[in-house]
């Protein structure tokens, strides 16, 4: 558009009524959207294979809804930035930006629906096609001062009746419930959450609650020369011993808090937030606890590192 145009056209938003005016913002702020999700994918490197035969002869093949497509010589099918990431194929991606602000603000699926003026289905579905992404990015091999701490969370099939009847055959549960038997057993899911002093953050959900199952995760967690920090676990100190790691533990069964720089303060209170922001979800189904896991991890990150929520979205890009 020509400036004179322009000139013209502002000139008459004077005239527009309330509503109308509201439908100019409204696509306004959709054109937005859209354009930061190209600028994203824009700042992403070019594709250098074909996602179907990994053919690496690609060329540009013209634009559709405003994103670059790529045509691949050796097979012929043709596709864009979104193709192969868990975005692909969502509509709507005006308001993706806006999901990437839901996630930061930690709203329920409703209440994610209602902004974004979505059904709760596709809400949901958005939730999770957007945690794929800080689902898989940790902070893995930490060294250093680490402290290390099990979790256990209550083994949940909420929203999902048929895997409830096929798993147990306990009663459906109302708003998370509690489990039918004190302390630790099979209702509860164990996962070891490791941290080191600067605030890099890794957990992984453990096969099994017991020296075997750490020692499948520990490997992958932390180096060989970092300092293991513990609450006394005989099952984490079995493992460091195991894996020749330099290991303090803390009797905190006898209260004790911090010997010298040994302490694993960073850890506790890490879990306390975690558990704490978890409440307002009433519960979650265990198979997608790892994506509430990622999703809590890059909130922890983002608020450490200050980036923009926008880095949200380019998580679920990059996946």
């Amino acid at each position: 558009m020509r400036t004179r145009e322009l000139n013209r056209w502002l000139e008459r938003l004077g005239s527009l009524t309330p509503r109308q005016r509201k439908q100019v913002k409204a696509h306004l702020q959709d054109l937005a959207g859209r354009d930061a999700v190209s600028e994203l994918l824009e700042k992403r490197a070019a594709p250098t294979h074909c996602p179907d035969c990994q053919g690496t002869h690609l060329v540009r093949n013209g634009q559709a809804d405003g994103l670059q497509r790529f045509k691949c010589r050796r097979c012929g099918i043709t596709f864009n930035g979104l193709t192969g990431t868990p975005l692909a194929r969502l509509r709507h991606r005006q308001k993706w930006l806006e999901q990437a602000k839901v996630l930061e603000d930690g709203l329920s699926v409703r209440k994610a629906a209602v902004r974004l003026g979505v059904h709760r289905t596709t809400a949901f579905r958005w939730r999770h096609r957007f945690l794929t992404g800080p689902r898989d990015v940790m902070d893995r091999q930490q060294t250093g001062v680490v402290e290390a701490d099990e979790a256990y969370f209550l083994r949940s099939y909420k929203g999902q009746p048929r895997r409830l009847r096929e798993a147990t055959s306990r009663p459906a549960r109302r708003r998370g419930g509690r489990a039918a038997k004190r302390g630790l057993s099979d209702e509860q899911v164990p996962v070891l959450v490791v941290r080191n002093r600067a605030g890099q953050t890794a957990d992984f959900g453990l096969p099994s609650a017991n020296k075997a199952g750490l020692l499948a995760i520990l490997p992958e967690a932390v180096t060989g020369d970092a300092v293991l920090c513990t609450d006394g676990s005989a099952m984490l100190a079995a493992a460091a011993r195991h894996l020749g790691l330099e290991h303090h533990g803390l009797n905190a069964l006898r209260g004790e808090r911090r010997r010298g720089a040994w302490h694993i303060q960073n850890v506790n209170a890490y879990h306390s937030r975690f558990k704490g922001w978890l409440q307002r979800f009433r519960g979650v189904a265990t198979s997608y606890l790892p994506n509430y896991l990622g999703w809590y991890r890059a909130l922890d990150r983002n608020t450490r590192t200050g980036v923009q929520t926008s880095s949200l979205l380019a998580l679920a890009l990059a996946a």
